[in-house]
């Protein structure tokens, strides 16, 4: 880059500006750098196809638009039917120059594969490139769009767009100071979730070195779901289950579809607590983009050339509980049911009364649905990656946030602030209640490191994975460092993660 804050992409030149949350005034952020042609029209459910080249220089000082979504989530990117249509985009932000070979992040936002953008003030890549990272943010095809099943087309678009802006990174990178040989993947949430299977991915293979999940989710489809799903969709919209008749809706219609297939569904957990279906989509697996799960491709040694770092939060569903899903548990029989419809045998319930004294029945709830859903997956995929001959190191966020009289706890998203540097958004001081302090900046100094120096060398600080530990690093105000072989991991034996 130069004085001007260009830089020269395979498609032509890109002026960004300094980054306005740069302390020092050392970081250049590009925003909104296409990384592939807008993904509607004839490109409709294909695909990524390359960006057209320009000529002169391209403004890439603002946010473009996010990919079609509709506001099911917090988190859900400002849509409507009026936002522009070009969406495959990516935004870096730098403090090193061209010449440099500074290790590379690229960040894939979470959102329960139907919601988000790059452009969330969390995932701002200021405090990290201080650190000496170039980080790239990536929009990518979410929700029906990205994972929807369409006769005769890929069903993992969203996948194929990740991968699409690895590519760009791999021809680019260098001119923002970034070594293309040295690049991480990663993510959270559904974030995570695409981080893994790139990792088992052949449309990503040698695209990156290595990988960051926090907050891995179990939750993949089989093809056959994931067309029962279209059917669904399709029904609804009052078209056929083709490629032309889907692509002639406007994203719009095909939304408005899918919250009717979700305003229809619901899931009974336990007798008695139901919860809002909030998402049909997730990562398919059985085609060309995914093969086989995750977990079994990283067991059998695919992606032992791949560094990992990964881990969970300890209090993952509370964000859910307290914050959107309605769960009333009359007794411990109700969540008994609900241990039992995860695959958990008898004794569950009191096995997690012991491993946390003192919990109501709606935390033990949380407990149980926070370990079917991130926590046991993580860990389990940390195992069978290091057992790959992979290397995995493991971490758990244990840090409690004192909002709502402290009923969040650990939860799920705590730890993007943090691992960000970004403790100033509206969201982390709705999670810190109020401004941070020292402590809350000393941690978030910690884990800003722990991603730095992994991204860098492959270790982040702490003991990997091995066949007879599984070290982790607990964060919380003092770190340390534990097993994760806790008593309810037990539990979790014999219950399959196979996609649904």
């Amino acid at each position: 880059m130069d004085a001007e804050h260009t830089a020269k992409t395979t498609a032509g030149r890109v002026r960004g500006a300094t980054s306005q949350r740069s302390e020092s005034g050392g970081v250049t952020v590009h925003r909104s750098i296409p990384y592939a042609a807008a993904p509607f029209g004839d490109l409709r459910f294909s695909a990524p196809a390359p960006a057209p080249s320009w000529d002169g220089v391209r403004d890439c000082t603002a946010f473009g638009p996010p990919p079609p979504q509709g506001a099911q989530l917090l988190g859900a990117a400002p849509w409507d039917a009026d936002t522009p249509l070009d969406c495959l985009s990516l935004s870096v932000w730098s403090a090193a120059r061209e010449g440099d070979r500074a290790p590379v992040l690229v960040w894939i936002h979470g959102g329960a594969y139907i919601v988000g953008a790059s452009s969330e003030a969390t995932y701002d890549g200021t405090r990290l490139a201080e650190s000496g990272l170039v980080v790239v943010g990536v929009n990518y095809r979410v929700g029906f769009e990205g994972f929807g099943h369409v006769p005769g087309r890929p069903d993992n678009r969203g996948l194929l767009d990740q991968a699409a802006a690895l590519r760009w990174v791999r021809d680019n990178i260098a001119a923002f100071g970034g070594d293309p040989d040295n690049v991480t993947v990663a993510g959270e949430s559904a974030g995570a979730g695409s981080v893994v299977c790139l990792m088992a991915s052949p449309v990503a293979q040698g695209l990156f070195r290595r990988a960051v999940a926090h907050s891995v989710p179990a939750d993949m489809v089989t093809v056959d779901t994931a067309r029962s799903v279209s059917e669904r969709v399709a029904a609804a919209a009052g078209v056929p289950l083709t490629a032309d008749a889907l692509a002639e809706l406007p994203p719009e219609a095909v939304l408005e579809a899918v919250d009717t297939v979700l305003a229809s569904s619901s899931s009974r957990s336990s007798g008695g607590v139901r919860a809002k279906a909030f998402t049909c989509f997730a990562p398919v697996v059985g085609g060309p983009e995914l093969p086989r799960p995750p977990l079994e491709a990283v067991a059998s040694g695919e992606a032992a050339g791949v560094d990992l770092l990964t881990g969970h939060n300890a209090h993952e569903y509370r964000l859910f509980t307290e914050l959107g899903q309605s769960v009333e548990i009359d007794d411990e029989a109700a969540l008994a049911v609900t241990a039992a419809g995860l695959g958990l045998g008898e004794g569950a319930v009191a096995a997690y009364r012991s491993a946390h004294p003192g919990a109501s029945l709606r935390q033990l709830y949380a407990a149980i649905q926070g370990d079917a859903l991130f926590n046991e997956y993580t860990v389990r995929f940390a195992r069978a990656h290091a057992f790959g001959g992979g290397r995995s190191h493991l971490f758990r966020l244990a840090f409690e946030s004192p909002a709502m009289e402290g009923r969040l706890g650990a939860c799920h998203a705590l730890d993007l602030p943090f691992a960000f540097g970004n403790l100033d958004t509206d969201f982390a001081l709705f999670l810190l209640g109020g401004k941070p302090t020292g402590a809350h900046e000393a941690l978030s100094a910690r884990m800003v490191a722990a991603w730095r120096d992994f991204a860098a060398t492959g270790d982040p600080g702490w003991p990997a994975v091995t066949a007879d530990a599984t070290a982790v690093r607990v964060w919380d105000v003092e770190d340390a460092l534990r097993t994760a072989d806790a008593p309810v991991r037990a539990l979790w034996s014999e219950v399959s993660f196979a996609p649904r």
